[in-house]
């Protein structure tokens, strides 16, 4: 597959959208992430519909709710807006607590369209991968950049392993986040000793 203008559009749009947004506790652009997913999609037989949408998939939830979802919606279709709304746990403002927050996401997944969890799928690979290689390099203090301690975090990826092979998400992508997600857990068991 060739990726055209409207996959070009979306990587300008993602970089301006999250241009002064860092990842938690780094100083590693946050469109670093937005590529990785992108390209973890694409790996695994993403559309240009869905690449776009693992562009802008935090759009929604982080840079300006309904508005940048209507944004997106003119500027790429209802099908990528229905991805990127999909892959977004909170529309609200502010967010409802974390743990309720995680569990209706986790339950809205397992009924999810293949699209939303091929991104999302690619999404959760990428964010546990670089909690792993952060705790890795720097220790239990990278737990500090979160608002729920490690196990609530180990067992939220758990939980998504479950509902991701539950609704079908493509198998060699949720094997890959099962590997990491089972080496986040023996660090984070190791980190308390």
């Amino acid at each position: 597959m060739r990726l055209g203008a409207r996959f070009e559009r979306a990587v300008r749009l993602a970089n301006r959208l999250h241009a002064t947004q860092l990842r938690k506790g780094t100083r590693t652009p946050y469109v670093a992430h937005l590529l990785a997913v992108a390209s973890i999609a694409l790996e695994h037989a993403a559309t240009e519909d869905e690449a776009i949408a693992a562009l802008l998939h935090d759009a929604v939830e982080d840079q300006g709710g309904m508005l940048t979802l209507a944004r997106i919606r003119r500027a790429f279709g209802a099908g990528v807006a229905e991805i990127v709304l999909g892959c977004s746990d909170s529309t609200a403002e502010p967010k409802p607590p974390w743990r309720a927050r995680k569990e209706a996401y986790i339950a809205h997944l397992r009924t999810a369209p293949s699209g939303v969890l091929l991104v999302s799928a690619s999404d959760k690979l990428h964010n546990a991968r670089s909690i792993l290689a952060d705790l890795r390099a720097e220790g239990p203090s990278v737990w500090q950049r979160f608002s729920a301690p490690p196990t609530e975090i180990v067992w939220y990826y758990r939980s998504l392993v479950g509902a991701f092979r539950a609704a079908g998400a493509p198998v060699a992508l949720v094997d890959e986040l099962d590997r990491t997600v089972a080496a986040l857990a023996r660090e984070s068991r190791a980190g308390r000793r």
